[in-house]
């Protein structure tokens, strides 16, 4: 098959095994197919024309594959940028024909998003031609997901499934559940947070080495429905890196942080269920973590080692890895109203 475009070829996922019953849903750069049908969506539908400029705020490989999208269907694309997006990225972005705002560098991943959202609106304002993506907020972004999922489904007929992986906008896990549970309710989903996020009531919790870019979020994701989850993982930056590290070392997958903690948690959630099949979300490779994590591998804890505390609440939850039953509950009305 030749394919019309990079980003169609790139966004495809290959399905590794692990071990029994654990399974490894391994992309180049997972939000691409996000992108792809978001950007489509919107032209189908008239709410955008080629040519315009689309644009949005974040922290890694959204904004690659937003670029990449923009390239493939001939539209300009604008970043704001985190501080956390790294040089390589930054110049795939500039390459592509995207322009760039960075974010001045921050005490806080909150001060971070909040003076990436103020400087959209600014955009807005200033070139009120531009469309903004929303990715934390639209949910055309769950779209992409429904060809993912229906490749998973395919891969594992009549087999009990949990889907493990980072939260992050919601999208992806959401995406994916949402599509499975059409054909199957009993799927179940496990989200993976950081220790300082919004989502899931862990925000007065500091990292002292960082929060997890993509996967937590100190503001309110309209695009997260807490619904969905059957329990909550929250890991620190060193028990996510002793995961990443972990893969590499037993599987040979060279994958990002993320990818790490969703499979400490996925090895965790399989001795809880063997009679389940684990497919842990691998969001990116590992190649922006070079130097914060896998240069530091010694440093990296014995997974077999490590496990979590029970939780009943959030509030109980403590560091450095808790997990909770989160039983497919609604967000907390008072967690809304506070953040509003």
């Amino acid at each position: 098959m030749i394919h019309p475009h990079i980003a169609d070829a790139l966004k495809v996922p290959d399905l590794v095994g692990l071990t029994d019953g654990l399974v490894l849903l391994r992309f180049e750069s997972m939000k691409i197919y996000s992108a792809l049908a978001a950007v489509r969506h919107l032209l189908d539908r008239g709410t955008v024309r080629p040519g315009q400029t689309l644009v949005d705020s974040s922290s890694g490989i959204y904004a690659q594959a937003l670029a990449l999208a923009c390239h493939r269907y001939g539209m300009r694309c604008h970043i704001v940028a985190s501080t956390t997006v790294d040089a390589t990225t930054l110049a795939q972005l500039e390459i592509l024909g995207a322009t760039v705002d960075r974010m001045q560098p921050s005490r806080s991943l909150r001060l971070d998003q909040e003076a990436r959202v103020r400087r959209v609106r600014q955009i807005l304002a200033e070139r009120p031609d531009c469309h903004w993506m929303r990715q934390y907020h639209d949910d055309i972004h769950y779209l992409g997901y429904r060809d993912v999922a229906d490749r998973v489904r395919a891969a594992f007929p009549d087999t009990p499934l949990t889907v493990v992986g980072g939260v992050g906008s919601g999208a992806s896990t959401g995406g994916l559940v949402e599509r499975l549970r059409a054909s199957d309710p009993s799927v179940r989903l496990v989200g993976v947070q950081p220790f300082g996020s919004v989502t899931f009531g862990s925000q007065h919790h500091h990292d002292p080495e960082a929060i997890i870019a993509g996967i937590g979020s100190s503001i309110v994701f309209d695009n997260v429905r807490h619904h969905l989850y059957d329990a909550v993982h929250w890991l620190d930056f060193t028990h996510a890196m002793s995961g990443a590290v972990a893969l590499l070392r037993d599987h040979a997958v060279f994958a990002g942080l993320s990818t790490g903690a969703g499979y400490l948690a996925a090895t965790y959630e399989a001795r809880l269920r063997p009679d389940r099949v684990h497919l842990v979300i691998g969001a990116d490779t590992g190649h922006r973590y070079v130097e914060r994590v896998f240069a530091r591998h010694a440093e990296a804890a014995d997974p077999a080692a490590l496990k979590p505390v029970e939780v009943r609440e959030p509030e109980e939850m403590t560091m450095p890895w808790s997990r909770m039953a989160w039983q497919r509950a609604a967000c907390p009305a008072h967690w809304k109203e506070r953040a509003a």
